[in-house]
């Protein structure tokens, strides 16, 4: 069974750090590119970060409103991909759910290419 789950999310101060795991089980990252995405209450989903294959240099992509405060890394060995968020907003909270596309045209994302999905992990930046 495919299957891609968010962990880490939860509840943190305003300049707070986090970091979310985006495990696969029933297929292999190393073909993939990986996003992560977000979606806050009332907007739509948004693209956050992508990595691209290791085969194909593993680059990174960031949304303007993150670069610079998150990191998105990959373990082909564990079939995981990080997402570290540091320096972390109340406009950070939303949904965050991870995403694998078979192919990829480059920044920003197309959610409609992205071949599976996470659920989606809660992360609420607040005092």
């Amino acid at each position: 069974q495919v299957q891609l789950v968010e962990s880490g999310g939860g509840l943190v101060q305003p300049g707070g750090s986090l970091r979310l795991s985006c495990a696969a089980s029933g297929f292999t990252l190393n073909y993939y590119t990986i996003g992560w995405f977000r979606q806050a209450p009332g907007k739509e989903r948004e693209g956050v970060s992508c990595i691209s294959t290791t085969i194909n240099g593993g680059n990174t992509y960031y949304a303007d409103s993150v670069k610079g405060r998150f990191t998105i890394s990959r373990d082909d060995a564990k079939n995981t991909v990080y997402l570290q968020m540091h320096s972390l907003k109340p406009e950070d909270t939303a949904v965050y759910y991870c995403a694998a596309a078979r192919s990829f045209a480059g920044w920003p994302p197309n959610i409609n290419v992205m071949n599976y999905w996470g659920k989606g992990a809660l992360v609420t930046v607040s005092s």
